[in-house]
């Protein structure tokens, strides 16, 4: 462990304004992603600024009928919130499949969109790894890819996103709204929160240098059957080889979304159209362009089955 120092942040401008006077500075709540990385030596903060006092952790109601969710509210909690559970049962259901009990009650809601990739190069220092060290190279291109993106890569990364809960944020279409260092606030579209790796994939986010998500805000209810299904290697506390959120409506109209596919949440608006007749016809507009690798080829007929099971007990 290197040395570091560490300060409580008083409010969310202040802790932005550290973190950029801070070079090297990183923001810490439930720690369930950093922790690990420091570890390791794949993140070496000097300066770490505790957010866990600002008072970010209120589901609230707003006046125009959206639904309010504190950076700092607790997976299990935002989980197990009543209006979730009744008007945005996607996104339950997708934090309910992700991780463990235990790191639900540590992990944050602003926590779980920023976590980084759990691509095995990544993780292993020897490895070259341009998410790690801009420029290194790729050690997972040529490698084994079984779990890597199938859509959205580049020459310089082929990782995918690891949330759950990014993925049911996406198809509810959330906003999240951020402070900047400089003193004014944002709400960026959940849609361009996450970036595609081109050449710079160590850069997967449109926030700037210091600045902090403060809330996350669900739209107004779309009603329908909302539906999270994961499937991966092992029943529990495993990342998604193919997951598929979906809010579908009585005529067979619908939203779906992808995770596990992509180096973000994947969801492509237009491709939404052909979900009345049937998966295929989704699958083919959602993974156009597709470049999977002989490992993760597998992926490609899984979204097809994995969306179709969807539909069907949408049909009920």
């Amino acid at each position: 462990m290197r040395s570091f120092t560490y300060e409580r942040a008083r409010t969310p401008a202040e802790a932005a304004a550290t973190a950029t006077r801070r070079p090297g500075a990183r923001f810490i709540a439930g720690g369930t992603n950093l922790l690990d990385l420091m570890k390791l030596e794949i993140e070496a903060p000097t300066h770490l600024i505790d957010v866990n006092g600002l008072a970010l952790d209120r589901i609230e109601p707003t006046p125009d009928g959206c639904l309010r969710i504190g950076a700092l509210v607790r997976n299990t909690d935002l989980a197990a919130d009543a209006r979730v559970r009744r008007d945005y049962g996607v996104l339950s259901r997708a934090l309910l499949a992700g991780a463990s009990g235990q790191l639900r009650n540590k992990a944050t809601t602003a926590g779980n969109l920023l976590q980084r990739t759990r691509c095995p190069y990544f993780y292993d220092t020897n490895q070259p790894c341009n998410k790690r060290r801009p420029g290194s190279g790729c050690a997972a291109i040529g490698g084994f890819g079984r779990q890597h993106a199938v859509v959205g890569a580049s020459e310089a990364c082929i990782a995918t996103h690891p949330s759950d809960m990014a993925v049911a944020m996406r198809v509810l279409d959330a906003r999240v709204e951020t402070v900047r260092p400089d003193g004014p606030a944002r709400t960026i579209p959940i849609a361009d929160l996450h970036r595609l790796p081109g050449d710079t994939p160590h850069v997967e986010t449109s926030l700037s240098p210091g600045e902090l998500i403060t809330a996350v805000t669900l739209p107004r209810p779309v009603g329908g059957t909302h539906i999270y299904r994961k499937v991966r290697d092992r029943a529990s506390y495993a990342f998604a080889l193919v997951s598929v959120a979906a809010i579908v409506q009585r005529d067979g109209s619908g939203r779906v979304a992808l995770g596990g596919v992509a180096h973000k949440p994947w969801r492509i608006e237009a491709a939404e159209a052909a979900m009345p007749r049937g998966a295929r016809a989704v699958t083919a507009e959602l993974l156009s362009g597709a470049r999977p690798t002989q490992e993760n080829a597998f992926k490609l007929p899984l979204v097809e089955r994995t969306l179709g099971a969807v539909l069907t007990e949408a049909k009920g």
